[in-house]
């Protein structure tokens, strides 16, 4: 398996998202998200790109690949690539480390449903949304569940969260 990392951001009852846009703003997790994929490649579907608020797209500070069926589609300062697989090598040929896997929902069910990650960085927020977009079920038999970090509610924090790390069982 090649050393492909996946970073998401899920309620208890697996919502990532409705009508593309993330359902809360924590600022612990959001600083996670940015150290973690920091001069890494990212690839996202072009739906999560386009969900991505305009003045924070492309991502900084990172090469952002993008999946799409569309071979027309033109992104200044991005990678387009027409198959997550293409969009992997690539990332591989670039002698990144450790590319992330940050999006959206279809793009997270291939990954996990074909074993295309090793590595995982899962946030878990403490509550229930109503959304259209789901993060898949894992089989916690193919993973080593690692905590790295609570937060608890604060003024910065609507919902509390766990943050874990999941490895993959050879």
């Amino acid at each position: 398996m090649q050393k492909i990392s996946l970073i998401a951001a899920i309620t208890e009852n697996h919502v990532i998202g409705n009508n593309q846009k993330l359902l809360w703003n924590l600022e612990k997790d959001m600083n996670f998200f940015v150290q973690k994929t920091k001069n890494h490649n990212v690839i996202m579907g072009r739906k999560n790109f386009f969900s991505i608020p305009k003045k924070f797209r492309p991502l900084k500070n990172r090469t952002n690949i993008i999946v799409t069926k569309n071979t027309n589609l033109k992104l200044s300062n991005c990678i387009i690539k027409n198959s997550i697989e293409e969009a992997i090598k690539f990332a591989m040929l670039s002698n990144d480390n450790e590319p992330f896997i940050i999006g959206g929902g279809e793009i997270y069910k291939y990954v996990i449903l074909n074993d295309l990650v090793s590595k995982m960085y899962i946030t878990r927020v403490k509550t229930f949304l109503k959304g259209d977009t789901y993060f898949p079920s894992i089989n916690k038999n193919k993973w080593k569940e690692k905590l790295i970090f609570n937060q608890k509610i604060d003024k910065k924090h609507k919902y509390e969260f766990n943050v874990y790390q999941y490895t993959f069982r050879n």
